[in-house]
Formats: C-alpha cells, sequence, structure tokens
C-alpha cells in the first residue's frame, strides 16, 4: 500500500510511470462516489490514462466545480479508456457498502476494453482484481489515473442521482446527491423511504422503524 502524501501538491504521473516499470505499460486508476450517501448506489470508475494526452486540470473530484467535473469528464471519454460499474442499493444492503464498493470497483477494472499492466486504486483496500495493485491512500490527489476515475464516478454519479430525483421528488437529491443533510432528513420524515433509500444505514433504519412505530 502507498501511503500518504504529506505535499498539498496536485496529482501526478510519478506513481504510473513507477507502476509501469515494475508490470509494464497501461495503467488504470480505480475511484468510486458514493460510499457515504443515505440513498442512491455507489459508482466505481476505472480509468487508463494515455500518457501522451492527458487532459490539463485533472484533480480530485471533491476539488473541482460541477462545471470543471462535467468538462473534464467530455475530455476523459475521448482522450482515455474508462469504464464505470454500479453496486446498486439491493448489493449495498445485502453485501454491506464496503464489499459493494469492492465489487464495484473490480467490475468497473473489467469493464475496460482492455486489461491493465497493473492498476492503482484510492483508499487502503484492494478488491479482487485480474491484475497487480497498490492501494493509494488520498490517490485522487496523488495520481492523475485516480483523479481521472474520481471525475468519471462523480459525474456518472450525480448525473444518475438527479435523475432519481425526478422520479422521487422532494428528497433533494437533485442538490445533496443522496447523502445526509438535513433536507434529506426531513424529506424521510414527511414523504417516508423510497426503493433507493439503503436500509442498512443507521439513519434510515432508523426513520422505518419510527414509521413502523407510530
Amino acid at each position: 500500500m502507498v501511503g500518504k502524501n504529506d505535499s498539498h501538491g496536485q496529482p501526478c504521473f510519478d506513481l504510473e510511470l513507477a507502476s509501469a516499470q515494475r508490470h509494464g505499460q497501461g495503467i488504470a486508476g480505480i475511484d468510486e462516489a458514493g460510499r457515504g450517501p443515505w440513498a442512491g448506489p455507489v459508482v466505481a470508475a476505472a480509468v487508463m490514462l494515455d500518457p501522451g494526452d492527458i487532459p490539463n486540470g485533472l484533480d480530485d473530484s471533491k476539488k473541482l466545480g460541477e462545471a470543471t467535473r462535467e468538462r473534464l469528464f467530455a475530455k476523459i471519454r475521448i482522450k482515455a479508456h474508462w469504464a464505470v460499474a454500479i453496486a446498486e442499493v439491493g448489493r449495498i444492503d445485502r453485501d454491506n457498502i464496503l464489499q459493494a464498493t469492492l465489487w464495484a470497483m473490480g467490475a468497473a477494472l473489467r469493464a475496460l476494453p482492455s486489461c491493465p499492466a497493473a492498476a492503482l486504486v484510492d483508499g487502503n483496500r484492494l478488491p479482487e482484481l485480474p491484475c497487480p495493485a497498490e492501494a493509494v491512500i488520498k490517490g485522487d490527489g496523488r495520481s492523475l489515473s485516480i483523479a481521472a476515475a474520481s471525475i468519471v464516478a462523480k459525474v456518472t454519479r450525480d448525473r444518475l442521482m438527479c435523475q432519481l430525483a425526478a422520479i422521487y421528488p422532494g428528497y433533494g437529491w437533485e442538490r445533496n446527491r443522496g447523502y445526509g443533510t438535513a433536507e434529506h432528513a426531513r424529506a424521510i420524515a414527511q414523504l417516508g423511504v423510497t426503493p433507493y433509500h439503503r436500509r442498512s444505514f443507521a439513519p434510515v433504519r432508523d426513520a422505518i422503524a419510527l414509521a413502523g412505530a407510530r
């Protein structure tokens, strides 16, 4: 596992180059979006950048505004190999959020057009993968490939939550993306729980129990 970088710089391609020296060309970055929300799926993305044509401005998706993420996603779609995998709420409730996330990460990598020589995975846990891999703590701020994956995962999930918000209005998913905001909590109390709420998460489970006790 690659440890935390104490610097506050931008992500770079150093980890990819080091991995390519060990394993060969073709390194994928893997990241996810949506582990913490009360509602909606968790989305993982895998991205293999072209070392000679890397989009400018890649960074941890959390540091970027929505318009910048959308612009970069459009460039990634053209300039890189990428894939996403979605772990739906049923899988999250059945397997738990960690296992669902690891499954999605592995599925995203397997959905790439070709198997990479190795992978760099954001975080401190590795999914089962068909290639060598390294876990990189805070990888979305250190590796350009992981940063690209974080953008793809975030934009994909945000779009999904906006679609779900149109089907289930009132919860503010177009703004809170399913996270546990005060607005979301009030909506659950007033409107109840939808099929897209994670019943294994304590706030949702408690809301169901409270409604049943009334």
